[in-house]
This record gives structure tokens, C-alpha cells and sequence, in this order.
């Protein structure tokens, strides 16, 4: 493995007497298509999680992650940092810095050791509080306090041209209808392999290959799933679904190691061949930023062996997710449905097939020969 490249020096930007414009200009500087991050911490809080939401929020997603996680604290720092990676950010502003408690700036510094962003603190005082310069004590940084150094700082050198407009996302108030959605409750099981497991190419023997997205579809998908959830596994496992045809059990398959970036390819497991078997599936453009972010964060959660994708007991969360983004499988006709209208029905396809098995007459026996 070559040597990591060394951190960028953090930079501190002193706001002598709090003037505007420096506010104004780092946050004009956020786009997140362009790599570039302002966060201003919301006022009242000094908790480390509070300061991890409000890092979720710039990036686009809803502070809070759906599920239960070991001592009831949410890893909401390793998803801000897997999104971070993923995206990639690689310049990230904090405005009101003098505010910030000595262990928050700590973690703003682990954030920048393991992403290797440019940080930017900007301290609205003439000098650095204690405990500010406390934290930075282990830190190579420098202080600046001209507004066009700090400019530079905010938006990279040589300095980038002012973004475009963002054309307004498309309302998603619609559903997005998803044959490939169809077998993501399905009732089959596979199970992880144990044994170092090298998958061949999906060859689609049992059954048809989920028609690929349009651009415009995948954009839209990849929009709503950004915007749905901030959790890295929940967003990339329906992701997969899309790309895979598989259902939850399956994806629940996949580890960390199976997840090829530089040959865009994932690893689903099948030992009892319930379907297609062991095999590599092609991961496409859009999908692999979502993956990039769920192996990321398996491994700076839990490492190695443990599920990269949802489990089978995220089952109500993943479903929940979907439904946000407003994603669903066919739905049966009126007449034919179970529940309410307007309640997405995932299990109509299994309802289907098991309706034609039922159908088939029982062949009757035949009189034995005496």
C-alpha cells in the first residue's frame, strides 16, 4: 500500500469583529457537487452527536438514522464520515468555531484524519478561545485573518468560479414504480458464505435481468435516496435491489470485501442456489456511490464481517426508507388488494405466484396395478 498522502494544515480564520462578509462568503461556498462544505453548528448545543446531525444536514441528508445500534447511541459520525469519503467531500468550512468545546474540535480533527479534507475554522473573535487552542495543540495549522486568504481557503486554490444554479430537484411526490423492486421481500433464503467465496459473473440462468435504469430515472433515484435517509447501509442496499433483482436475504449476503470499486462489481452469495448462485453483479455509475458509502461505514462501525447491506431484521426500516423515497414495486389492481388504498403492498408478487401454484389441480392418483 503507498504511504498516505499528509494531512492539509488546518486552517483558522479569525472574523476579528464578526463581520458578515465573512459569513456571507463561506457560505457561499457550499456545493456539495463541488467537494465543498460549510457547516454552521446549530446554537444551544455542544454535544459531539449534535455537531455529527448538523454535519448529516449540510451533507444533503436527515439528521437522525433509522434503527437500533449497540448502547442506544447512533453512529451518526461514522455516516457522516462514509458520506464524506463516498461523495467525495474535500473541503469542509465550520463557521462560529469559537463555540466549539475542545472535544468537538477533536472530532472535527479524527473527521479530517480519516477523510483528509481541508478544514476551515472560522473563529468570530480576535483570538482563539482556550479551548480552541487546546485542541489544536496536536494539530498543524495556520492563522489567517484577510478575507481573501480565507476566501481562497473556502473555495480552493486557484480559486473556483462561482457554481452554477442547481437546477430544482423534481418533486417527489410521486412514486417511482420498480419491477426490479419485485422479489425484495421474497420469501427465499440464502445465507453468507464462510469460506473465502470468489463468485463467477451472473450469468441470469433463473430468471430474467432487472432492466437497466434510464439516466434520467437514475437520477432521480439516486436523489431521492440521498435525500431519504443518512444511513449509508439502508441506502445503498435498496440501491442494490435496483441493480440486482435480489431480495432482502440476499443482499443481507454481502460483506464489506465482496464491494470491487475498482472493478465496480458486488459479490452476492447463494449456496443453496435459491436463485442465481454465488455471483458478481456489474454496479453501475450511479449506484457505486452508495456503495462506496455503506463499505466505508461497515468497516468503521463493525469491520469486516458484518453485513454490508441491510440485514434481515432491517427489514421495516429498509421498507420505511423506500416508501420516503417514495420507491415501490408493481402494485396490484384495485380490485385485487389487500390492505388500504395508498398503502404500499410489497409482497404482491409472491402473492401472484403462489396464487398460480394453488391454481394447478392436484393430478389425481392413479389405481395401483394388481
Amino acid at each position: 500500500m503507498p504511504p498516505a498522502p499528509p494531512l492539509p494544515p488546518v486552517t483558522v480564520v479569525l472574523d476579528r469583529h464578526d463581520d458578515v462578509m465573512h459569513t456571507h462568503t463561506a457560505l457561499a461556498a457550499h456545493h456539495l457537487p463541488s467537494g465543498r462544505i460549510t457547516l454552521h453548528p446549530g446554537p444551544g448545543t455542544t454535544s459531539e452527536t449534535g455537531l455529527a446531525h448538523d454535519l448529516l444536514v449540510a451533507l444533503g441528508k436527515p439528521p437522525l438514522l433509522p434503527g437500533r445500534f449497540p448502547g442506544g447511541r447512533q453512529p451518526a459520525w461514522q455516516a457522516a464520515t462514509a458520506w464524506m469519503t463516498a461523495l467525495p467531500v474535500t473541503r469542509l468550512t465550520v463557521l462560529r468555531a469559537h463555540r466549539l468545546t475542545a472535544r468537538r474540535t477533536m472530532r472535527l480533527l479524527q473527521l479530517q484524519a480519516l477523510t483528509g479534507i481541508h478544514l476551515t475554522l472560522v473563529c468570530h473573535r480576535p483570538h482563539l478561545p482556550a479551548a480552541l487552542h487546546q485542541a489544536l495543540r496536536t494539530a498543524d495549522y495556520s492563522v489567517t485573518a484577510d478575507i481573501e486568504a480565507a476566501r481562497r481557503h473556502y473555495y480552493g486554490t486557484p480559486l473556483a468560479e462561482p457554481p452554477p444554479a442547481d437546477e430544482p430537484a423534481a418533486p417527489a411526490s410521486r412514486w417511482l414504480t420498480l419491477p426490479a423492486l419485485d422479489r425484495l421481500v421474497s420469501y427465499d433464503s440464502p445465507r453468507a458464505c464462510t469460506d473465502p467465496c470468489t463468485p463467477p459473473p451472473i450469468a441470469w440462468r433463473h430468471r430474467p435481468p432487472p432492466v437497466p435504469l434510464t439516466a434520467h430515472t437514475a437520477q432521480r433515484v439516486t436523489h431521492r435516496l440521498h435525500t431519504a435517509t443518512a444511513h449509508p447501509r439502508l441506502a445503498a442496499a435498496l440501491a442494490t435491489a435496483l441493480f440486482t433483482g435480489a431480495s432482502l436475504q440476499q443482499l443481507a449476503t454481502a460483506r464489506p470485501r465482496d464491494y470491487d470499486d475498482a472493478k465496480a462489481t458486488l459479490a452476492l452469495h447463494d449456496r443453496a442456489r435459491y436463485t442465481d448462485g454465488c455471483a458478481a453483479y456489474p454496479v453501475p455509475p450511479w449506484a457505486s456511490i452508495f456503495l462506496r458509502a455503506a463499505t466505508s461505514f461497515t468497516r468503521l462501525l463493525s469491520g469486516e464481517d458484518q453485513e454490508l447491506l441491510a440485514a434481515p431484521g432491517d427489514r421495516a426500516h429498509l421498507l420505511r426508507v423506500a416508501e420516503t423515497a417514495r420507491l415501490r414495486p408493481p402494485q396490484p389492481p384495485t380490485g385485487r388488494r389487500k390492505g388500504p388504498v395508498g398503502r404500499v403492498e410489497w409482497d404482491w408478487r409472491e402473492r401472484q405466484e403462489a396464487e398460480k401454484y394453488e391454481a394447478i389441480p392436484a393430478r389425481r392418483a392413479k389405481p395401483s396395478q394388481r
